[in-house]
């Protein structure tokens, strides 16, 4: 026969847990000159992005000679819009993911993007130069909306962080 074993012992009041305050996350403004190759041609011109992985705030703007090719613009409370004025493309999304993203690869998040951008983590990237910054230079390496090879370089010329 076993014999009953003893219940234990009342536990001691537990301190109250110590919450850390959440990081903060810097607005990051950043400019890329960027090249294109695919199947619409070649192509040359600026990438220019503000970001806020905290709120989800994102405004990219892609310029090639003389013409904005890209507009997204938005945060996690309000959703995302895209415009691409030479595919007459004016879409919304509740989120990042849902937008197809010409030009890069597919974002889940502002923050994946941050990370693309800091580490060069992206499914298809490479990182062909760094400083202490992060990454000076990118190369993607992926598909279009028809499955056709593309290729987009990225050389990053001005990358600032503020509180």
């Amino acid at each position: 026969m076993i014999a009953p074993q003893a219940p234990p012992p009342p536990a001691a009041p537990s301190a109250p847990a110590v919450v850390a305050p959440a990081p903060v996350s810097p607005t990051i403004r950043a400019q890329y000159g960027w090249g294109y190759a695919g199947p619409e041609g070649e192509g040359i011109g600026t990438l220019s992005l503000l970001m806020n992985g905290a709120t989800g705030r994102l405004v990219v703007e892609l310029h090639g000679p003389g013409e904005r090719l890209l507009l997204l613009e938005g945060d996690h409370a309000s959703g995302y819009r895209l415009q691409v004025p030479r595919q007459k493309l004016d879409q919304r999304a509740p989120y990042l993911a849902q937008l197809p993203l010409p030009f890069l690869p597919q974002m889940p998040s502002v923050e994946a993007l941050l990370r693309l951008l800091r580490t060069g983590e992206g499914a298809g990237v490479s990182v062909l130069k760094k400083d202490a910054q992060g990454p000076l230079k990118l190369h993607w390496r992926g598909k279009d909306a028809r499955g056709k090879d593309e290729q987009v370089w990225l050389d990053r010329k001005r990358w600032e962080e503020s509180r």
